[in-house]
């Protein structure tokens, strides 16, 4: 009878062992496109939206930049599309979105061989800016992976 308890017991105090860890539902992470080297790329968790991009603006840091939204309402397909529409619009002029946590220019600029948008943005809490490379009308295809 004796052994009997000292294993019930020993069972019981193993099982109160393990019971601090938790296994915790995760989503999985998706890195969709990207453009050169990871120099800008996209990667969705959920329904989350996040884009990556090398800071250009201070040559000595090489810090990586972020904007993030929801997938409310086909935001990411309408983000698409209001950056290929400033590809065509005339006037060119720049595009200010308004994120959650962010303010996004889509800055546009056009030479004699090609037009370039690129991603400068604010972060509302800290103040952190960031401008990302040049990308063309083919460039933001890759990004969003449209063929």
């Amino acid at each position: 009878m004796r052994k009997l308890l000292s294993l019930a017991v020993m069972l019981f105090c193993s099982v109160a062992g393990f019971s601090q860890i938790k296994v915790l539902p995760t989503t999985p992470l998706e890195r969709l496109g990207r453009v050169g080297q990871s120099n800008i790329y996209v990667q969705k968790e959920g329904t989350n939206y996040t884009f990556f991009y090398k800071n250009i603006e201070d040559a000595e840091e090489s810090g990586i930049r972020t904007f993030s939204f929801k997938n409310v309402d086909n935001d990411y397909e309408n983000f698409f599309k209001i950056i290929a529409d400033g590809f065509n619009a005339s006037p060119m002029y720049d595009i200010k979105l308004e994120l959650p946590n962010d303010y996004v220019w889509l800055h546009y600029s056009k030479t004699t061989a090609k037009t370039t948008v690129q991603f400068m943005t604010t972060n509302k809490v800290t103040g952190m800016t960031g401008i990302s490379e040049m990308m063309t009308v083919e460039d933001v295809k890759k990004l969003f992976e449209k063929a």
